[in-house]
């Protein structure tokens, strides 16, 4: 288990350089996971206690879902189910309306769907053209579970990959490959980030919140 999570502290507090293990990653010599739910970890313990053979497992954990009512799950959500290596847009958008589909993992996914909540309130139609999918595991790489969901938003025309870490960090250099790999033609792809860095945070609680801040105006509007 690997504390990551970028929420305006210092560098040691913010990224537990888990680019580092997707770069070992080769042969489904292990798995990276960033679970966005309980009940996504708890069926992701199941699994791995079940599997065959057995492989390494990293777990990339936000600490501040640990107490965000965004990632509580009901009783039956752990009583039934797996775990999901890719988690399509729950919310009541219509899949013909989504011009835009953006991909991220972890914490930044529940602010992501904040943000689009808010913006939704002013602009319901851009809010609508926007839908927001889970990358649960990033190793290995969830090609066919995520070219199901492009499929499902037949209208779409853009592809976001959407990450707190800066561009030289986190899961882009691993994905970005393997994403234009699996994009049918009519899907373009861009990615929202904060800027190159040498440091994994920016260690200022005000200028992280002006960051994330634009990250999501970036990604959802």
């Amino acid at each position: 288990m690997l504390p990551h999570g970028y929420e305006g502290q210092g560098p040691e507090h913010s990224s537990s350089r888990f680019e580092r293990f997707l770069s070992l990653g080769a042969r489904d010599n292990m798995r990276v996971v960033v679970p966005s739910t309980s009940a996504q970890y708890f069926h992701l313990l199941r699994s791995q206690a079940l599997r065959t053979p057995k492989r390494p497992l990293v777990v990339v954990t936000p600490k501040s879902l640990l107490r965000a009512h965004s990632a509580r799950s009901t009783f039956a959500e752990l009583e039934d189910g797996r775990f999901e290596t890719v988690i399509g847009d729950t919310a009541s958008t219509s899949p013909a309306g989504v011009k835009r589909i953006v991909l991220c993992s972890g914490k930044v996914a529940h602010e992501a769907a904040a943000r689009r909540l808010q913006l939704a309130k002013d602009d319901p139609d851009g809010a609508a053209a926007v839908a927001i999918v889970r990358v649960e595991q990033l190793y290995p790489w969830p090609k066919d579970a995520l070219i199901e969901q492009f499929e499902r938003y037949e209208s779409a025309d853009e592809v976001v990959w959407l990450q707190e870490e800066p561009e030289n960090m986190g899961a882009w250099p691993f994905v970005h490959s393997r994403l234009h790999a699996a994009l049918p033609e009519r899907l373009a792809l861009r990615h929202v980030s904060r800027p190159e860095s040498a440091s994994p945070a920016i260690g200022s609680a005000a200028l992280h919140q002006l960051e994330q801040a634009d990250l999501l105006r970036r990604a959802i509007g």
